[in-house]
């Protein structure tokens, strides 16, 4: 048991209840909660190191150090920092006290403000910050100081700060609401004492004695349970904004101010239990609301706890060795336990196993892997044991992808919260003006009602509800269809889905399997079927489009020539030099320079001298390709399919889904064209690729929809990216797009109605500060409920749907 002062900072440990934990084997003392989080989040990083330092004196930093250089360790920075390529990281963070639009407002100003910081995102609903910055220019701990000097924390998104953030919230959240809960309770049995004294002509000296207990009983009300609030408005109006806390803080510190000077002068009346309730009533809304907040991030953080903390290294000797994961480095061999999860990103290398990738894929059933095969960080392994040779660790795995695109899309703020942010700043202004007019116009009509007239209508008119409506909707639909495997990377995207009347699918690798199949070789020049597969391997391996990649598995281990500059030709194919001749694959017109009917739905390869050898391949339906498209025309849009496949290939699969309007040989010029056509005409487009090969395309739609799995699913450049590529998820997601848009107007529309009904009975002085603190929870709490049921119907019908699935199988 250490005795000293805190472990982490070394300042004096407080007098009781010291938190403990258990670091390096021994039970610890800290100073605080944060230090203790600190300390065990850097024992789950195994930093042998910084606990030498901090055990000998000679060498412990002295108190208050700035931890944040910790993260200059490239060892460390790798598990929380990803690689955007031209020159830019990234990192995800939690961010703890965010409340309203000012405080995004402020941390999105000092962190733009830090020289090399490209991009910051915030989302206040979410408590999610999305920074990118020039690693030539910026570091990632001078980002965390500089939130850190705003009053803010900012965590790295794993699962032991998901877990510690959460805990210490709702410990903060349920203290405070005791506290004023009591306070409440008290202060109400005390006010009742005057009141019902007041007719029992109760003696000045008993009157007296009853205010100051309630001033007792307020004063920790106000100055601890209050404490967040009047935080905020400071925060918002350092940053010259006005948020929703400024009107709630001004009423509580007039309510508290006013009895106070009361109480002192002995006469009036003093309102200790109108502020103690108004803060209790406050506090059980935002608690409420932070519950429901803590359940639509369910999902992202399910993901982040696919990510075990240990993992079991093999020794050079065989021996097993247990270090926390971070620890692990490519190279490594890792055994994993049956029942255990993948701590990285690897190959198998023992023998063969099943592994359940659920999460990562949409795959219900355990998928077979043989030595060789690739496996994923997060995936559990229900037949082993298996040896895990490692290749890519932390930020780089495809778990922690898929946890960026969620978190990316969360710390995204769409175009209508932007709007609504600014909507409800200008509201509060009217509020603040508002109660202003209400104490003149009773100054002159009534002074003695003036007072609580005005508190009233601070309150009851706080736009809290509508700032809630847009965030709170938008949060829960984003859970909700991630959990449906839908990632939705652009959280604008859930509006133009919505209103979407159209919807343009590409054909290889989309509505036909990405895996062809070489059926039969046309040799023109080529000596042999080794030699025209050679040279086609030599260019197609430098490619990920389909076609390449079957032609890639034909070649097998067939030793292919080296080629010199190689450049791939977005919807025509690949170019290159071997053996001193340019040498092209793909369509014909592309690979000779001109039309040859005879090759429409071949991959030519050739050269200056015209056709080496001609390639067919056959491609099969997706098993819900039929299902998704008679969903979406169910729903009342448009199919249409823009190839640039042969035209024969196009029509027979336009002709088994029943799609009347297709176009074939389209080049992404084409296809932006056709795009530019249909949106001329009013039309909003939903365009459908595998989110690489038609990333032009993708680009020039409303919406876009790439279909991507494994180490395509953190490259996939898309708005939305369906996570183990079931086309049926397209319209599931349209259907709660539509959805989240109907409560979320439902949500503005309730904010809006019930202040413009309240004010009034305000301003007249028929509601008391008390039952305006109701009032405006109340209002809070149906917008958070009602954002809640986005998504309950689909969830019922997808698992009636799953149970008749596995009742079949």
């Amino acid at each position: 048991m250490d005795c000293g002062g805190c472990w982490h900072c070394g300042e004096p440990l407080p007098a009781a209840d010291a938190p403990h934990a258990m670091i390096g084997g021994t039970q610890r003392a800290f100073c605080c909660q944060g230090c203790r989080a600190a300390a065990e989040w850097i024992e789950h990083l195994g930093l042998a190191d910084y606990y030498r330092l901090r055990s000998e004196p000679a060498l412990r930093p002295a108190a208050g150090a700035d931890d944040n250089a910790t993260w200059l360790r490239a060892d460390l920075a790798r598990h929380v920092v990803r690689e955007l390529g031209d020159g830019e990281c990234e990192t995800i963070l939690l961010v703890e006290g965010i409340r309203c639009s000012a405080c995004v407002w402020l941390i999105e100003r000092a962190l733009g403000a830090v020289p090399g910081v490209t991009r910051v995102q915030v989302n206040a609903a979410a408590q999610r910050a999305r920074i990118a910055w020039n690693p030539a220019r910026c570091s990632l701990p001078a980002t965390l100081d500089a939130l850190a000097r705003t009053g803010y924390r900012g965590l790295p998104l794993d699962v032991a700060a998901l877990d510690d953030s959460r805990r210490r919230e709702s410990r903060d959240a349920l203290k405070r609401l005791v506290v004023a809960g009591f306070g409440a309770m008290q202060a109400m049995m005390y006010a009742s004492a005057l009141y019902l004294g007041a007719f029992a002509s109760m003696d000045a000296t008993t009157r007296d004695l009853f205010r100051w207990l309630g001033l007792l009983v307020a004063t920790p009300v106000v100055f601890y349970s209050a404490r967040p609030f009047f935080a905020g408005a400071v925060r918002s109006l350092k940053a010259r904004r006005l948020g929703m806390d400024v009107p709630v803080a001004l009423a509580i510190a007039l309510i508290y101010l006013a009895s106070l000077v009361e109480a002192l002068r002995g006469g009036g009346e003093v309102y200790f239990d109108s502020v103690s309730m108004f803060v209790f009533f406050l506090l059980v809304g935002r608690y409420l609301e932070m519950r429901a907040r803590h359940r639509a991030g369910d999902l992202g953080d399910a993901l982040a706890r696919l990510m075990p903390m240990f993992a079991e290294r093999v020794r050079a000797d065989g021996t097993l060795e247990r270090v926390a994961a971070s620890a692990l480095a490519p190279g490594d061999l890792v055994h994993v336990a049956e029942g255990a999860a993948m701590p990285a990103d690897g190959v198998l290398e023992s023998a063969r196993c099943r592994v359940d990738e659920a999460l990562l894929s949409g795959e219900s059933a355990p998928v077979a892997k043989n030595p060789g095969d690739a496996l994923v960080a997060g995936s559990l392994v229900v037949q082993g044991p298996a040896r895990l040779r490692v290749r890519e660790v932390g930020a780089g795995t495809v778990l922690a992808g898929i946890v960026a695109l969620v978190a990316r899309a969360q710390s995204e703020r769409p175009r209508l919260a932007r709007t609504g942010e600014r909507a409800a700043a200008g509201f509060v202004a009217r509020v603040l003006t508002l109660a202003a007019l209400t104490a003149i116009g009773w100054s002159f009509i009534d002074p003695a009602r003036a007072f609580t007239a005005t508190l009233a209508v601070l309150v009851v008119s706080c736009p809290c509800a509508f700032a809630l409506a847009v965030p709170a909707a938008l949060t829960r639909a984003l859970a909700v269809l991630a959990r449906r495997g839908v990632l939705v990377v652009r959280a604008d995207a859930i509006e133009a889905l919505a209103s979407a009347t159209h919807i343009v699918f590409d054909k290889t690798g989309t509505l036909t399997l990405p895996l062809l199949a070489l059926e039969r070789i046309d040799l023109v020049r080529a000596g042999s079927r080794a030699d025209a597969l050679a040279l086609a391997a030599a260019l197609a391996r430098g490619s990920r489009h389909p076609a390449s990649r079957a032609l890639a598995e034909a070649a097998g281990d067939i030793q292919a020539p080296t080629i010199d500059e190689l450049r791939e030709v977005a919807g025509s194919g690949l170019e290159g030099r071997i053996g001193g001749r340019d040498v092209r694959l793909g369509r014909a017109d592309f690979a000779l320079g001109t039309t040859a009917p005879e090759y429409d739905d071949a991959i030519v390869l050739a050269d200056a001298d015209g056709v080496i050898a001609a390639f067919h391949l056959s491609e099969r339906l997706r098993a819900d390709a039929a299902a998704a498209v008679a969903a979406l025309r169910e729903a009342g849009i448009e199919v249409e399919i823009a190839s640039g496949d042969a035209p024969a290939k196009v029509a027979a699969v336009a002709a088994r889904l029943g799609i009347e309007n297709w176009h074939a040989r389209q080049r992404p010029a084409d296809k932006l064209a056709r795009l530019a056509a249909l949106r001329a005409q009013g039309a909003r487009v939903i365009a459908v690729g595998d989110g690489i090969n038609d990333a032009p395309v993708l680009a020039g739609a409303d919406v876009s929809i790439a279909l991507a799995a494994g180490a395509d699913l953190a490259q996939a450049s898309s708005d939305i990216v369906l996570r183990g590529e079931h086309l049926d998820a397209i319209a599931q997601a349209r259907t709660i797009a539509v959805e989240t848009m109907r409560i979320l107007r439902q949500n503005q529309r309730w904010a809006l109605c019930y202040n413009l009904c309240v004010v009034p009975f305000g301003a007249l002085g028929f509601v008391p500060p008390w039952l305006a603190a109701i009032g405006m929870s109340v209002s809070s709490l149906v917008v958070v409920l009602n954002a809640l049921r986005i998504g309950r119907r689909a969830e019922r019908g997808h698992r009636a749907a799953r149970f008749e699935r596995e009742a079949v199988a």
